[in-house]
């Protein structure tokens, strides 16, 4: 701990593990203020799809970064990075303490170890290339070539997260490197930040029963009548906001090409592949304070070793 970096709280873990509810909680016992490190809760009108928090339940907490974007607009790490910056300094501005909240285990090392993202300019007409692989011959073709150039990455990022492949192959294109190495350095890196970094976790089983229970509740909820209206504005799967999960895999859905049963379980695979990984993500970061649900089994055994731990580092 540096006594001249100010204070930000973190609260991670993989999808549906129960951050919001605990968060909101912390919030009120710690009286901070939330930013949200969600990749797609920032989008308007996609609500259902992304279990986004609600009015109700932020139990008027300030929350940031929720309902910002259009669905036309792009959002990586390197713009949440710039928006959580100025939030948190706002937070700070206030005489408050923010809490980064979410499973984007990349966004949130880029706002703690001030990654660069401007070390290597873009190459256009490389990436143009790539997204016409993708448009011609499917997203599948382009992760084989990231599994020849960068089987790492290629373990870590889904084929369908398109943008985040291409990113890969570009950034590989341009250095001869490997982006899984170049994250791997990041991670590394000194926070800027005095933090404390938590990670919810549970069984691993009882978490992917809770996702199949998210899902079949988001249906419930009606997903379809969300994605169909995204549809009709003009919104499909050519948008980075589109590919996120649960959208994408409703799209063939609605076109008549697979039944509702197939898109559910895509859903649900999709979903469980991306909490795997989320956890393989947060044994690279350093400094974690794990939260493990089976050990602290109650909301205020939670709340109460959040407490401790934010004390002993000096944060309030």
């Amino acid at each position: 701990m540096s006594i001249n970096k100010k204070p930000l709280i973190i609260l991670s873990g993989p999808t549906a593990v129960g951050k919001t509810g605990i968060s909101v909680e912390f919030a009120l016992r710690e009286e901070l203020e939330i930013i949200s490190a969600d990749s797609a809760q920032v989008y308007r009108g996609m609500d259902v799809g992304t279990a986004k928090i609600t009015h109700d339940e932020m139990k008027g907490v300030s929350h940031y970064l929720i309902d910002v974007c259009d669905p036309s607009e792009d959002y990586s790490a390197f713009r949440f990075k710039q928006m959580a910056s100025l939030a948190i300094e706002k937070i700070w501005d206030h005489g408050k303490i923010p809490m980064v909240v979410g499973g984007t285990g990349f966004y949130i090392q880029a706002l703690l170890k001030d990654v660069s993202f401007d070390d290597e300019g873009p190459d256009i007409s490389y990436r143009k290339e790539l997204e016409s692989y993708a448009d011609e011959k499917g997203c599948l073709y382009l992760h084989e070539m990231l599994k020849k150039a960068d089987p790492e990455s290629a373990e870590a990022i889904e084929p369908e997260n398109v943008k985040r492949v291409i990113r890969a192959l570009e950034y590989h294109h341009l250095t001869g490197g490997k982006i899984s190495e170049h994250n791997a350095k990041m991670a590394q890196k000194e926070s800027v930040y005095n933090e404390a970094y938590f990670v919810l976790t549970d069984d691993r089983e009882l978490m992917y029963k809770r996702i199949d229970e998210r899902v079949d509740e988001m249906i419930k909820n009606g997903l379809e009548d969300e994605v169909r209206l995204l549809l009709q504005k003009g919104y499909d799967e050519k948008y980075v906001s589109m590919q996120a999960i649960g959208y994408k895999e409703m799209i063939p859905f609605i076109r008549g090409e697979i039944s509702l049963d197939e898109a559910v379980y895509n859903i649900k695979l999709r979903t469980r592949h991306f909490a795997k990984r989320q956890l393989t993500w947060y044994k690279r970061e350093k400094n974690i304070i794990y939260i493990d649900k089976r050990i602290y089994r109650t909301k205020e055994e939670i709340l109460d070793l959040m407490s401790r731990e934010i004390r002993n580092r000096g944060i309030k």
